[in-house]
């Protein structure tokens, strides 16, 4: 128990430690990289995880580490730490304020912490394992809806889904009450603060949705692949988060 305070209180201060650096570079002129994938990378991106990372070796030299941009180290420990400098660089690069830093503890290579820190806004969750998720330090929670009709659905773009994926996405997303695009990280803390009941999306990577795992589940709503299985670092990309598990039932079995 004790521990798992310390490492919370931890991860916590690596959030706190991103402010700064973002506020420095968001909304200024930088140059753009293209990674090999067609992402974008900036200076800020590759500032931000260097910090975290030089965090988590200096404080827990024995635990590994998976990046976006650095890669992975010690993947092999009982105890990895998952970094996604800024989730929605699109965004960021763009002005818009909807981007955060997403931090993951795994034990045993399953999530047991998850961050997500939104700078602009100063809002962060915090999800730890068996225990209600936190808003700014507030508990929160998921709404209680249970059906598609009804649900407030979300995705990243929907560029992303292709050939048979789209088909389903499509076929899923128009049944919603609403459906809307963008907010990358933020709209899963949105469906954990029980504003939007459902999040669909493809193509992610576990730095995307690892840290996502313990804010969902820790506000009472539900996360994992398109076939229900829990995210873990092989999983295929393919993300259902749900308010409920009959929502969550009824998302899957549509898609």
């Amino acid at each position: 128990m004790q521990e798992i305070d310390e490492l919370a209180a931890f991860a916590e201060t690596m959030a706190e430690a991103t402010r700064p650096v973002i506020g420095r570079y968001f909304r200024q002129a930088l140059a753009v990289e293209t990674k090999p994938d067609e992402s974008p990378v900036t200076v800020a991106d590759r500032t931000v995880e260097e910090l975290l990372r030089r965090m988590v070796r200096e404080r827990h030299p024995d635990h590994g580490i998976l990046g976006e941009e650095y890669g992975r180290e010690g993947l092999d420990s009982r105890h990895v730490w998952v970094i996604d400098p800024i989730d929605g660089t699109k965004s960021f690069i763009t002005g818009m304020p909807l981007f955060g830093t997403l931090i993951a503890l795994l034990e045993d290579r399953r999530p047991v912490l998850g961050v997500i820190e939104v700078q602009p806004l100063r809002e962060r969750w915090l999800g730890v394992a068996g225990r209600p998720t936190t808003l700014n330090g507030r508990p929160c929670r998921t709404s209680g809806c249970t059906r598609i009709e009804d649900a407030s659905l979300y995705a990243t773009s929907p560029d992303a889904f292709q050939g048979g994926e789209r088909d389903s996405f499509e076929r899923v997303s128009r049944r919603a009450r609403l459906r809307r695009f963008g907010g990358d990280c933020y709209a899963y803390g949105l469906l954990a603060a029980g504003f939007v009941d459902a999040v669909v999306e493809t193509g992610l990577q576990p730095y995307d949705y690892l840290p996502l795992v313990s804010v969902i589940e820790g506000a009472g709503g539900v996360i994992t692949d398109w076939q229900g299985c829990p995210p873990g670092i092989g999983s295929d990309g393919r993300i259902v988060a749900a308010a409920t598990a009959a929502l969550h039932e009824t998302l899957l079995d549509a898609l």
